[in-house]
């Protein structure tokens, strides 16, 4: 199932701590001599870059600053978060993606009615955060960049087999209960050493047992020890279903509690803590139930020549012959203009009532079965629909199918799609010239 305007979610949240990297544009432009905190390939993170983004998460935590790591922990991490984003733009640009000011305009149009006010509102309330419209266009256009990039890696890169989805369908009473997830990584680089490994076991365990004995909590060891992107928001990975969750943690997840820590996990991308924050029973939201009719119809066609007149005369002049007696598909056949279905005898199979509009499906419900309406006008033009039967049918189950293929890519594709970004990263030159991480590091 296709999703519109996957980036809203992020760009409707709190717009201060959303458009960081926005604000740091603004402070470039006001400060011509901004030093450079690092180089990634051939372009560069500004230290106004980075000092934004730290202010933003620091404004996040207000509450609970005793959750941050120490400053030069923070920095490293999000001076990492930078450089991804360098990269995934770089290589977005290199392939010709862009995002024209058409389709920029009506996202941000989407992210002022989501957030309850219009384009206007939405530039005053930005002022009031001491940002400029320009910078959060900047700011929203690369968001939409990343996201571009990221679409078309699941194209090119992404399959689910039928046999994927037949084997998920199977364990149905499993795809009714969802999870609420956080996860701990400490990362370790592909073909790494005995050493490198030694060294990343060690860290996990060590966060691992001090988790263990209250001394710090989950969420506060993510945002000081994980390597994941998901770090600063405390290791939260959101509610998931079992499709959604790599076949190496199924298992684990059927025997643990809500509240349980279990690891370390050895993975593809390193050593995994992960932490069952609660779970939940779906089936009831997913067994509503719709009504479904199963009709034929005759269409007569408004068109350049054949206006709305001449049109509903022919439509009356059909709904006499079937009040005649005339066979339903055999005049349909005759006389329809809806190419789609005038060869079956008008059959439009089973549908949801409202599935060809309002107007169809009021008249397509106010029958009994068997019964036939007189002409009614839609958009296309002039109907006559026969109503052959109804059932009930659960929603949920109509499109299982594609809802469970939806969410084993999703799953294949956080996977692959973070194997992606440690491919970039290791292949990078990257230049650290801001605080303890002053160094240069050519992969």
């Amino acid at each position: 199932m296709t999703k519109t305007l996957p980036v809203l979610l992020a760009a409707t949240l709190a717009l201060s701590t959303a458009t960081a990297t926005a604000l740091a544009q603004e402070a470039a432009q006001l400060q011509p001599l901004d030093r450079i905190a690092a180089i990634v390939d051939e372009d560069v993170i500004l230290q106004s870059e980075l000092d934004d983004q730290i202010r933003a998460i620091r404004t996040q935590y207000a509450d609970r600053l005793d959750q941050l790591p120490p400053q030069a922990v923070l920095e490293r991490q999000v001076l990492e978060r930078l450089v991804l984003t360098k990269l995934q733009l770089a290589r977005a640009n290199g392939s010709g993606m862009r995002i024209g000011d058409e389709e920029l305009n009506y996202t941000l149009n989407a992210i002022a009615q989501n957030n309850g006010t219009t384009l206007e509102g939405l530039t005053q309330r930005l002022a009031a955060d001491g940002l400029t419209m320009a910078a959060f266009r900047q700011n929203l256009r690369e968001e939409l960049t990343i996201q571009r990039l990221r679409q078309n890696f699941a194209q090119s890169r992404i399959v689910v087999s039928e046999g994927e989805v037949d084997a998920a369908l199977a364990q149905a009473n499993l795809n009714t209960i969802q999870y609420n997830l956080a996860n701990i990584l400490v990362a370790v680089p592909e073909g790494a050493t005995a050493e490198q490994l030694a060294t990343a076991q060690t860290k996990i365990d060590g966060v691992k047992a001090l988790i263990d004995k209250g001394e710090m909590d989950f969420n506060a060891a993510a945002v000081r020890y994980s390597d994941g992107p998901n770090a600063l928001e405390g290791g939260d990975l959101g509610w998931r279903t079992m499709d959604e969750i790599p076949n190496g943690f199924t298992q684990l997840l059927e025997q643990m509690q809500p509240g349980q820590v279990v690891g370390p996990i050895r993975g593809p991308s390193g050593f995994q803590l992960l932490k069952l924050v609660n779970q939940r029973d779906a089936s009831a939201a997913g067994a509503q139930t719709v009504t479904e009719v199963q009709a034929r119809h005759i269409l007569v066609r408004i068109n350049a020549a054949q206006d709305d007149a001449t049109a509903r005369a022919k439509a009356q002049a059909i709904s006499a012959r079937l009040a005649a007696g005339a066979d339903f598909a055999e005049v349909a056949k005759e006389t329809s203009e809806d190419t789609n279905t005038r060869n079956q005898g008008g059959d439009l199979g089973w549908f949801a009532a409202d599935a060809f509009g309002p107007q169809f499906g009021q008249q397509v419900t106010s029958l009994t079965d068997g019964g036939i309406s007189a002409p009614f006008r839609t958009d296309a033009g002039w109907h006559i629909v026969q109503r052959m039967a109804s059932r009930q049918t659960n929603a949920a189950d109509e499109n299982r199918r594609a809802q469970v293929r939806e969410t084993i890519g999703r799953r294949k594709l956080e996977e692959e799609y973070n194997r992606f970004l440690q491919e970039m990263r290791g292949e990078a030159f990257v230049d650290f010239r801001s605080g303890d991480r002053a160094a240069s590091t050519a992969n």
